[in-house]
């Protein structure tokens, strides 16, 4: 696996981001899903990443930052055939680790709190994220679960792929 720099001009990516934002905004209400589309992610104060298993795209992710400390996780899909392999984690890994070497001490997310993000739940959980408050601008929203890390705390672990 091989984590770049992502280029969201490729059609590849924006088929799976296309995926990823359909879904999100699918299973949640209106209103309430936050997946940044293709155009979003040009932002300047985001920084896109693809993970690569040769010529076949695996995932994606996106670290945003919010403050001078701060960032957040955004767009983390990984492609339904490359579940279970270990591309999420490593591309949790390569976000968090970038965040740590930009000098932030803590990233956060929003993901959905409908059953069909139980998944994601778990999986950030696993990684050594805690419930916390709406962060940055979101507000309290019952569909919506905030999850962050304390990236001075280097206990934040990534088990194998099951």
């Amino acid at each position: 696996m091989q984590i770049l720099p992502g280029d969201l001009g490729d059609s590849r990516i924006i088929a799976l981001l296309h995926t990823h934002v359909t879904t999100a905004r699918a299973e949640t209400a209106r209103g309430s899903a936050h997946a940044l589309d293709v155009t979003a992610l040009q932002s300047p104060d985001i920084s896109f990443w693809a993970i690569w298993d040769r010529d076949e795209l695996l995932g994606v992710g996106a670290l945003r930052r919010l403050t001078p400390d701060h960032g957040e996780i955004k767009s983390m899909h990984t492609s339904q055939s490359a579940r279970k392999r270990g591309a999420g984690s490593a591309m949790l890994r390569h976000l968090i680790d970038t965040a740590r070497a930009d000098g932030l001490s803590r990233v956060s997310l929003e993901t959905g709190a409908w059953d069909y993000f139980i998944p994601a739940r778990t999986f950030y959980k696993r990684h050594g994220f805690v419930e916390c408050p709406p962060f940055g601008d979101y507000r309290a929203d019952p569909h919506s679960v905030f999850m962050t890390l304390d990236l001075t705390d280097h206990s934040a672990h990534f088990p194998e792929p099951t």
